[in-house]
């Protein structure tokens, strides 16, 4: 599974400004909603779903990452944007730093292998700091796609 398999090239975010973590969810899912990917009716159920996953615990995995995600009925499959937020963004991580390169990750209820796989496939990508410096160097929604390509044909190291 590749990164480029599940990123909805339209949605991408290079340069998300916002002050909370709830609207950094809202604005990535309404970037799916403006792509078509998302219904405009089922938003507020889908940034509802991923604030109560972040109860359980925050997907702040440090190093100024989060991969916010949820698993919900009103999509038919994987999909997935990026949002770079530039001025970092409090998102109780575990580390307790900012975060400033954010993935969510919706997917349909009967799918969980696929959220799993999707879910390693970001993590791996985020655990390279090459990636991660590039990411957050990308200054158009363009540059983060080809950067996500690159990616996937495993041509950063």
């Amino acid at each position: 599974m590749k990164l480029t398999d599940f990123v909805v090239p339209g949605a991408v975010i290079p340069s998300l400004q916002v002050s909370n973590k709830e609207a950094a969810i809202r604005g990535m899912v309404d970037s799916l909603v403006q792509t078509g990917n998302i219904k405009s009716g089922d938003a507020d159920g889908i940034v509802a779903a991923i604030l109560k996953r972040e109860e359980l615990g925050s997907t702040g995995i440090g190093r100024g990452v989060a991969v916010p995600h949820t698993k919900h009925a009103s999509v038919d499959r994987l999909i997935a944007t990026v949002a770079i937020a530039p001025n970092g963004v409090d998102f109780a991580s575990l580390d307790g730093e900012d975060v400033y390169i954010l993935f969510l990750l919706v997917s349909p209820p009967d799918r969980p292998g696929d959220h799993l796989r999707a879910l390693e496939n970001i993590s791996r990508h985020l655990r390279n700091d090459h990636f991660c410096n590039f990411l957050r160097q990308c200054k158009d929604a363009a540059g983060i796609i080809e950067l996500l390509e690159e990616a996937d044909s495993n041509q950063l190291s």
